[in-house]
């Protein structure tokens, strides 16, 4: 004789456990998806009105001669980023001013992150300037930062290295929420 109780399946699925597998399918599937579409898109997508959106980690993530590099030593998918109408997410830092609003500034995607593994590298900072010489605010954590990205190696003489790989003309910037 069976004498088990078959127990329904809408009994043995509750709404805890439907609950815990989504959290759990987010925390892994979220990861996965973002790093899917980073290498699908490469760094680099269409953000609509003539911008692309680009991720500017990638965009600093390879081996670059800090003293004698040259616009040959950036890869070529960068390179054709010159003159274009880009969209960049990062954070600002200004070593030599004081005060709410800037003119020049580097972006960095992480000024904390960026920098961990060794000294700071040229082109992990983008060389950052509003367009007009207007004055922008500065804002303390991510920012969205539009406008004309310059791909172009410039060296200090003074210092003899490179002082800059990437340029841009801001043309709006806003915190990122």
């Amino acid at each position: 004789m069976d004498t088990a109780v078959k127990v329904p399946l809408s009994e043995r699925i509750n709404f805890r456990l439907v609950i815990f597998i989504g959290v759990i399918a987010l925390m892994v599937g979220y990861p996965v998806y973002v790093m899917v579409d980073q290498q699908v898109s490469g760094g680099i997508k269409n953000a609509g009105d003539g911008y692309k959106e680009v991720n500017l980690k990638a965009m600093s993530t390879y081996t670059f001669d800090q003293d004698n590099g040259t616009i040959k030593d950036v890869p070529e998918k960068w390179r054709q980023l010159d003159g274009q109408k880009v969209i960049l997410q990062g954070e600002m830092w200004q070593a030599t001013g004081a005060g709410s609003e800037v003119q020049n500034f580097d972006l960095c995607y992480s000024i904390a992150k960026c920098c961990f593994t060794g000294p700071p590298q040229v082109q992990h900072f983008v060389k950052s300037r509003a367009s007009n010489n207007a004055r922008i605010n500065y804002y303390e954590g991510q920012v969205e930062a539009r406008g004309v990205l310059h791909v172009n190696v410039v060296k200090d003489p003074a210092a003899g290295k490179v002082a800059s790989v990437y340029q841009f003309d801001v043309e709006s910037l806003k915190p990122v929420q």
